[in-house]
């Protein structure tokens, strides 16, 4: 297994200008974020859990969750594994029969089923090191450019986009209450079908 950091969902927002759910984790024991753009659906999956709503009938990943206990499967974990092309992948590890199984996943889903079965969300350090943000390093980093060593252009192309990225986030969101009324609106819009954490890609 790659080396992992375990982490927590901060929370679920949503942008008031395009309407696209993030779900932020953050590194425990540490002030390091990772936002993950995720659908509506997904978002309201995993913030009706976090906030433990009841709901007259199992959603999708109550269902799951329910499969795999009736099959005596045990959900050990979920993982965000890699970062490509702008798109997160994860795993759910599943243990059965006394063997570990990694299942393919979207974090957004793995998350869903993570926050009802109670288990460790770990994220892969090259992930983190990768995509995730310390506001207030990346800031201080914008605002004090080094003189004497100029970073490497990719470096730094990659630092202002993941700070352009937070600054819009922090600027253009809310804390997503999935009202009824968003729900509505929702059903016009399509389910954007990969997890992406930036819009337009």
């Amino acid at each position: 297994m790659a080396r992992m950091v375990e982490v927590v969902i901060d929370s679920v927002r949503v942008s008031l200008t395009n309407q696209q759910r993030i779900v932020v984790l953050r590194e425990v024991n540490a002030e390091r974020y990772l936002p993950i753009w995720i659908g509506p659906y997904e978002a309201e999956a995993i913030t009706i859990a976090l906030q433990e709503i009841e709901v007259a009938r199992p959603q999708t990943h109550d269902l799951l969750k329910n499969l795999l206990t009736t099959f005596n499967a045990r959900l050990v974990r979920v993982e965000v594994v890699a970062l490509k092309d702008d798109v997160f992948f994860g795993n759910l590890v599943v243990e059965y029969n006394g063997h570990l199984v990694e299942i393919d996943s979207r974090p957004s889903d793995a998350l869903a089923l993570a926050v009802r079965a109670h288990v460790p969300i770990l994220v892969a350090r090259e992930v983190m090191e990768t995509a995730g943000i310390v506001p207030e390093r990346d800031l201080q980093a914008a605002e004090t450019p080094s003189v004497e060593s100029p970073p490497a252009v990719e470096e730094d192309d990659l630092s202002e986009e993941r700070l352009s990225v937070f600054e819009d986030f922090l600027q253009n969101l809310k804390i997503d209450d999935l009202t009824d009324d968003q729900d509505e609106e929702d059903k016009d819009k399509p389910d954007p079908d990969r997890d992406n954490p930036k819009p337009g890609k």
